[in-house]
């Protein structure tokens, strides 16, 4: 993809442009001049890309039924997207469990498509109907950029899921040690020029849970919030969890309560 690769040598030219001001400028933390190349990336974001496939995808006949998904309901009525990711993962009385985005579309990709919600978690990231998974969930997660989270907490199974979620952002294991507390944990850390948020609370507006999905430059793919928590696991040392597993959803809400009343950015721009 031609733009991408342009986008990626601008952001490699803006990051050491970045360095060389923050050089000069000694007032300049390297956090702001990060902000800054960012900021200078935001119009020419490829993640536009993916939210226009998305939203034909979304209105498009297809599947064994040949239907749209056009009268998926995300949990704000069929049909409606806006404001839908602000309250993702939550309890589904139809499906009698708790869903975020992604699940939620498997769900009426096989009601309302007739496609075989086996094939589409087993599907390998990125590819096939796996890629078209990611930009439906860039284009619903766009019609809430602007908006504040407010995860629900009212039913049984989400409360047990925060504190699942809880517990496993706070448990060490594997081969490090390592938690996902060891890095998001505490306030003012990073890893070399990395600012690393406290996600134990809110930490700001389009920060962390409230940034995801994101564009990542560095690699020119798409990363939705699951696959955001699968990487971290690799990072761990960990096996990589299964998609749709009840970790990285446990995660997902531990981390959207405690981002009630963030902004929303997506779709961000990451290294």
């Amino acid at each position: 993809m031609k733009k991408a690769m342009a986008i990626r040598q601008i952001f490699v030219a803006a990051a050491m442009t970045a360095g060389v001001i923050g050089a000069a400028n000694a007032q300049d933390s390297s956090a702001e001049g990060i902000a800054k190349y960012r900021e200078m990336l935001a119009d020419g974001n490829p993640a536009e890309l993916f939210e226009m496939k998305g939203e034909e995808l979304w209105k498009t006949k297809r599947g064994p039924k040949n239907v749209s998904l056009e009268q998926c309901d995300l949990g704000k009525g069929p049909g409606v997207i806006k404001g839908a990711l602000l309250e993702l993962p939550k309890y589904f009385a139809d499906t009698g469990r708790v869903q975020d985005l992604e699940m939620r579309l498997i769900t009426c990709m096989e009601t309302l498509q007739g496609f075989k919600a086996d094939d589409l978690i087993n599907a390998s990231y990125g590819k096939g109907e796996s890629a078209n998974m990611v930009a439906m969930v860039t284009y619903i997660a766009t019609a809430s950029k602007g908006m504040r989270f407010n995860l629900p907490q009212a039913h049984e199974q989400e409360k047990n899921m925060y504190e699942v979620g809880k517990r496993l952002f706070f448990m060490r294991s594997g081969p490090h040690d390592f938690s996902c507390a060891t890095c998001h944990g505490q306030d003012d850390k990073r890893i070399r020029l990395q600012d690393l948020p406290n996600l134990t609370k809110n930490p700001g507006d389009g920060i962390g849970f409230a940034a995801w999905p994101a564009y990542r430059v560095s690699n020119g793919q798409l990363w939705t919030m699951q696959k955001r928590l699968n990487d971290c696991y690799r990072q761990q040392r960990f096996p990589e969890p299964k998609f749709g597993s009840d970790a990285t959803l446990a995660l997902s809400i531990y981390m959207g309560v405690n981002a009630k009343g963030a902004e929303s950015i997506i779709p961000a721009l990451k290294r």
